[in-house]
This record gives structure tokens, sequence and C-alpha cells, in this order.
């Protein structure tokens, strides 16, 4: 199983939700994360976010923010998107002949379903406890 998650900057939930993922999952797994947009590319996640997720036994340290790329379409079973912007930017960008991976909310069937952005807002360790409800779930489909 190979899945990407999605945010807009990629320094906030989509690494939070690779590291979760990474953590949890089974070691075959393959999993990345990247923004629809291209503001922090190359940077490291937030440093708020990675002393949470550091509390919590999760390293965010090591990764790059990178932008979405057309070939992620073909390299990802799963897209899972943090929101429904980020989603509905994701279905734009996604290849016209419906091939490829498939788009998700990554809360999808959750309440909430849409994962809140704790850039300019905060709630970095409610945002892990969401993080880690996605991962469950989508751990645990076939």
């Amino acid at each position: 199983m190979r899945i990407l998650v999605v945010c807009l900057g990629n320094i906030c939930r989509s690494p939070t939700a690779e590291a979760v993922l990474r953590k949890l999952g089974p070691e075959d797994l393959e999993v990345d994360s990247a923004g629809t947009g291209a503001w922090h590319v190359g940077n490291p996640p937030d440093p708020r976010m990675q002393d949470a997720a550091a509390k919590r036994g999760y390293d965010l340290a090591p990764l790059r923010a990178r932008q979405v790329r057309r070939e992620d379409f073909h390299r990802f079973d799963l897209i899972l998107a943090m929101d429904r912007e980020n989603l509905a930017d994701l279905a734009r960008m996604a290849p016209d002949d419906g091939s490829g991976a498939g788009l998700h909310l990554y809360l999808e069937g959750g309440n909430p379903d849409e994962m809140p952005d704790p850039y300019f807002t905060g709630g970095f360790d409610g945002v892990i406890d969401l993080v880690e409800r996605g991962a469950a779930r989508w751990l645990k489909s076939p």
C-alpha cells in the first residue's frame, strides 16, 4: 500500500500524518506527504508541530516540505487530503484519464471530517489526536 497525505503547505498536518502512519503502519507501507502549495518547499515542519509531535513520540525533524507532483497520482494508491479545499485542488490536478490514486479526505466519514489547520490558530495537540484517529481508520482498511 502506498499513501500520500496532503495539506496546503506540507509543514503541519500532512507531515504529522506521514510520521504517524509510518510509525503505526506495517513495514511494507509506503507513505509520503506533500502540499498543494509551494510556499514551504524544502523547509522542515513547523517547529510548533515538531514539538507537539515529539511529545507523542513522532519525529518530524527529517521531513522536508514538497509540492504535489503529477506523477504522484500514479505512484500512490491513496491520496488523502486534510480538508475539502485541498481535496478539490487535488481533483483538479488529477489525470483526466481517471487512472491513478483514489482521492479521499483523511478523516472521511468522521466527525469532524476535515482536519483544522493549526498554522494560524494553534491546537497542535488536537491535530495529532485527529491524525491518530484517521491513521487507525486507514490502517484498518483492506
